[in-house]
């Protein structure tokens, strides 16, 4: 073995197998072969982001078998996204030690396990265990950039991680239509017997035909930092998830935040002081890096809001309906009360603030109507930022993919909210989407030496994670302050004012579309003043 110091001024010696260059590269083979394999990590790597769309569907069919559960049934999704967060760093820096593949045949057959504990139980606590496990799955994309750095020719690099963060369309084309069908026409349980099947074809697919990384990092992993920033990273979230509920200035939510952060603030401490630290704090503080964690923290924000508000705005009945609906009830009420029909015309509803959006789509509806355009339009733009990356550096795409943010942004608040205005700047924004997750990863890949790619995307992870859970914390609280209520005038009387749940005044999302596009500014300006990402992408041979 041999040591060998990747960039002597940011980074620490890391020990290696005595060929890093022999990765396991395919440089002789066919295209065939080459695109085969890439195939074969873009749709494994589908299964997360196919779950999220799916199981996010079901929750309100899910809810009734957990009686008591409540609004919990929320952490369904929470838990989900909290432990493939804390968790990704870890996995991405022991595929760096143990073995790309191997962690990734790994994480898939948890992801199948907890599958088929979810599609089994009626047990609340093992229904979020198999949840847990399932969010292994996030760290597949960690692992597939870098056995794509490690495998692929160094001129398909750009192109295969661009196609990596923006899939082959199983999870964005197809997941919302298998959703909304299973969600239409079989029990939940079918949607985790669907994504264990999935997987079950998947993972003798990808032991056959997808080499192993001979890439190897030759330390021992520090537990200590990871568990810091796991914790830390899991803390904050959780603020952020539940803040709105439990109180965000209550001293026992504050507590979340408070701790987490400490735990990030010794995660620092700790890993200047090992000798082997889980990611050398240099590299991650160095503008090349930083700027990019910071990017995709302020960038995810409003990946997180788009996708959760024209989604609900689409599937919310229009104010007629609600109305109709509110009247109706308090006919139903005064008659089981008195005994005796009221005319329609004796009571009166109206809703306060209002609201102007409102389609009443089913998901499959939404999915077919605005959803399904804005997956294409995202899959062909992340292989054509791949291209462009490559050509002009990945700078470029992620330039145009925020300048994309901040007017989508302002065209969601200030547009009328119908379906038609949301098919068409969805379709814009997913221009944006694309460039942004496939310009995201090309950067880091080019920005850290092969040893570090692992940590150093699961850090990328966490960013973005954070930033979507910022986003919708900020848009909840939004929705909150804008609820609605019925001003109600049975025969002429002024009745008490009746709030309507789960519907909202324009205002907030307007709000929260303005708070996204701002933060989109910033991330703008960070990636107009970075230097990094200037020059066509290398496929990882810079550091």
């Amino acid at each position: 073995m041999s040591t060998i110091p990747e960039d002597p001024k940011l980074s620490s010696p890391v020990t290696t197998d005595p060929d890093t260059n022999d990765t396991g590269r395919l440089d002789g083979a066919s295209r065939a072969r080459i695109f085969t394999v890439l195939a074969v990590i873009v749709l494994f790597t589908e299964i997360a982001p196919m779950q999220y769309t799916i199981v996010s569907a079901a929750l309100q069919k899910i809810a009734p078998t957990f009686p008591g559960v409540g609004a919990n049934i929320n952490w369904a999704i929470i838990v989900f996204g909290l432990i493939g967060a804390a968790a990704s760093p870890l996995i991405g820096k022991m595929s760096d030690v143990w073995g790309k593949k191997r962690m990734f045949l790994i994480c898939g057959v948890l992801f199948m396990i907890g599958c088929v504990l979810d599609a089994t139980t009626s047990n609340w606590g093992i229904f979020l265990l198999g949840r847990c496990l399932q969010a292994t799955a996030i760290a597949t994309a960690v692992i597939a950039y870098g056995l794509i750095r490690d495998l692929m020719p160094r001129k398909y690099v750009p192109l295969g991680l661009g196609v990596t963060a923006t899939g082959l369309g199983v999870s964005a084309i197809a997941g919302p239509l298998l959703g909304g069908f299973l969600v239409d026409n079989y029990s939940w349980r079918a949607i985790f017997w669907c994504l264990a099947a999935f997987t079950l074809v998947m993972l003798p697919l990808v032991y056959f035909v997808v080499p192993e990384s001979k890439l190897r990092v030759r330390e021992r992993i520090d537990y200590v930092g990871a568990l810091l920033l796991a914790g830390g990273a899991a803390l904050i979230l959780i603020y952020l998830d539940k803040g709105h509920d439990w109180g965000w200035a209550k001293p026992t939510t504050l507590a979340w935040v408070i701790t987490g952060v400490v735990l990030l603030l010794l995660f620092v401490l700790v890993e200047t002081r090992v000798a082997q630290p889980i990611m050398d704090m240099k590299l991650l503080f160095h503008p090349r890096v930083a700027l990019v964690l910071a990017g995709a923290l302020f960038a995810s924000l409003q990946i997180g809001v788009v996708s959760y508000a024209i989604a609900y705005m689409s599937q919310t009945p229009d104010e007629a309906t609600v109305t109709a609906g509110a009247q109706q009830g308090i006919l139903a009420k005064v008659q089981a009360m008195t005994g005796q029909p009221l005319p329609p015309e004796a009571v009166q509803v109206t809703l306060d603030p209002g609201y102007t959006y409102g389609s009443g789509y089913t998901l499959l509806e939404f999915a077919v109507r605005i959803a399904l355009l804005g997956a294409v339009v995202t899959m062909v733009c992340g292989a054509l930022a791949g291209v462009i990356a490559r050509r002009m550096g990945a700078r470029i795409p992620l330039v145009i993919a925020l300048a994309i943010f901040v007017c989508s942004a302002a065209a969601f608040a200030v547009l009328p909210h119908t379906s038609t205005v949301f098919l068409l700047v969805n379709a814009v924004f997913s221009v944006g989407f694309g460039f942004y997750y496939a310009a995201m990863p090309i950067l880091m890949v080019e920005a850290v030496p092969q040893e570090q790619q692992g940590i150093s995307l699961g850090m990328l992870g966490v960013m973005q994670s954070m930033g979507v859970a910022v986003g919708l914390a900020i848009v909840t609280a939004f929705l909150h302050a804008n609820g609605m209520t019925a001003l109600i005038s049975v025969g002429g009387q002024a009745q008490p004012p009746a709030p309507i749940p789960d519907v909202f005044g324009d205002r907030g999302y307007e709000l929260g579309f303005w708070v996204c596009g701002a933060a989109a500014a910033v991330a703008l300006v960070l990636a107009v003043i970075m230097r990094h990402g200037r020059t066509p992408a290398t496929g990882g041979t810079a550091h």
